[in-house]
């Protein structure tokens, strides 16, 4: 273990939409971790409505600003050793490494505790990812990095459309668009320098349809990693993941292909240096066993905190321990109380997460769901197959309605709600599932989305089950019931 006394750790700040109560969850762990191996711990966070800022959980609580002025005068007064910067989301994230590159940890001799700087700044550089990817021999999509409009078109044309445009340095999606021609590409562009902090974008091949799929790993100061969760996009790529229908354990990967994502997510923690979790997000063509590697979060994400609660291995807490120096397998997990952290955790169950947005509050909204995150929040619905954890997700989100209730029952015209489906408009799985009473097929429906087939025909079985039940209630639900449960 690494010999510190007194560390600080960056919370998230305000609770906003893009980096929410998940930071507040994994800030909480960090603390829970450090106060357990008899570290004081100092706490950074402007945010009152947390758990982290109550007095049992951090020894001294500043309720200050995010700024490296702030936190200089802190780290002044406090005289701290160490700092974590992965559990606060990508504020403390890329507060951390203003500090670093100002020169102020080095200044008051303050240790970067886990994944060193340098390794944040190969996951977030959009340019240095890229080349360290390459480097590492992984696959990454068709791209290039612009630090002018001109240089974005430039990389664009050559690419050739569609594209996929990303922000350096950026949370939520903020900035980034889907372009199909040069004409929308130039509408946008601006905007998505506008977000960078760093001035930079990378321009990509847009992987139209492709399956999304995000590994949670953990990695310690050995080199020894876990994959600790797989979790399966229902949208393809395209949409935020943070605005994607998230399910664990992945439903449609073959054994192969995942154990070929699998293998590429642990190199990418390897490659970048992690210590302590990340999140590595990876596109695979639906047809074929291409992949390639999209990104990586070197910190504690929204979908650290759903994998977190899937598997019931504490990866917040784990990865603050893995910061301190421990290795997995002198970690015990809390769960099993047996086994090691080495361990990669079995399911028997199924999860869905859902996001909930609030659209309709805000006049001129745009409606589709892309590549910005639009969420408010999101439910994670437990069930012992799709079905029943679809149905309970969907009525958890509360906006009145269950995937087969009120909505589906309301006349409408087949076109009217296969024009929300073409726009991909938010719950587009209550969509589905009436254009499917209403007489479209799931082939068509497929075409239109990308979304797997699979979950298609879980939605259409729901159709079934519901028009049956209006015909028998009591002894079609136990049959139809008794039939998904084989």
């Amino acid at each position: 273990m690494l010999m510190v006394s007194k560390v600080l750790v960056l919370g998230s700040g305000a609770i906003k939409i893009g980096e929410a109560a998940e930071f507040d969850y994994s800030g909480s762990q960090a603390l829970k971790a450090l106060k357990e191996e008899g570290i004081e711990t100092i706490l950074v966070n402007p945010n009152v409505a947390t758990i982290q800022t109550s007095h049992e959980m951090a020894d001294k609580v500043y309720l200050l600003p995010l700024d490296v002025k702030f936190v200089e005068e802190i780290i002044k007064k406090e005289k701290t050793d160490g700092i974590l910067l992965g559990f606060g989301g990508q504020s403390a994230l890329s507060l951390g490494v203003a500090l670093y590159e100002s020169g102020i940890l080095d200044k008051y001799g303050v240790k970067v505790l886990g994944t060193p700087i340098e390794g944040i700044k190969k996951a977030l550089d959009r340019e240095r990812f890229r080349e360290t990817m390459i480097k590492a021999g992984l696959p990454i999509p068709p791209s290039g990095a612009a630090k002018s409009v001109e240089e974005a078109i430039e990389i664009a044309e050559k690419i050739g459309f569609p594209v996929i445009v990303r922000v350096s340095f950026n949370l939520g999606g903020r900035g980034s668009f889907v372009a199909w021609n040069r004409g929308e590409f130039e509408n946008y562009i601006i905007r998505a320098f506008a977000q960078s902090e760093v001035g930079e974008v990378l321009v990509e091949k847009y992987l139209y349809h492709w399956k999304e799929i995000e590994f949670e790993v953990v990695r310690d100061k050995n080199g020894n990693a876990v994959a600790v969760a797989c979790l399966e996009n229902f949208d393809p790529m395209g949409v935020h993941t943070g605005d994607s229908i998230v399910i664990a354990p992945s439903q449609t990967l073959t054994n192969r292909e995942y154990q070929i994502l699998r293998s590429a997510a642990i190199k990418v923690a390897e490659a970048t240096g992690l210590v302590g979790e990340c999140n590595v997000q990876l596109a695979l063509n639906p047809k074929s066993e291409e992949f390639y590697i999209i990104e990586t979060n070197p910190r504690m994400s929204r979908s650290s905190a759903l994998a977190s609660k899937v598997t019931g291995y504490p990866l917040a807490y784990i990865a603050a321990k893995l910061a301190l120096g421990y290795t997995l397998d002198e970690l015990l997990n809390g769960v099993t109380g047996v086994t090691t952290a080495a361990f990669e955790p079995s399911l028997d169950y199924v999860v869905v997460k859902v996001p909930r947005w609030d659209l309709e509050k805000f006049e001129n909204a745009n409606n589709r769901i892309n590549s910005e995150m639009k969420s408010i929040g999101e439910v994670m619905a437990i069930g012992r197959n799709l079905h029943e954890a679809f149905q309970k997700a969907i009525r958890m989100v509360d906006i009145g309605d269950e995937l087969i209730g009120e909505y589906y029952e309301r006349d409408e015209p087949l076109e009217e709600v296969m024009k929300r489906i073409r726009n991909y408009e938010p719950y587009v799985p209550m969509h589905i599932a009436k254009a499917l009473k209403l007489g479209a097929g799931v082939n068509e429906i497929y075409e239109i989305t990308g979304i797997d087939r699979f979950y298609l025909y879980i939605i259409e079985d729901l159709v079934r089950m519901a028009e049956e039940l209006k015909k028998n209630p009591t002894e079609e639900l136990i049959s139809e019931e008794a039939r998904l449960q084989r």
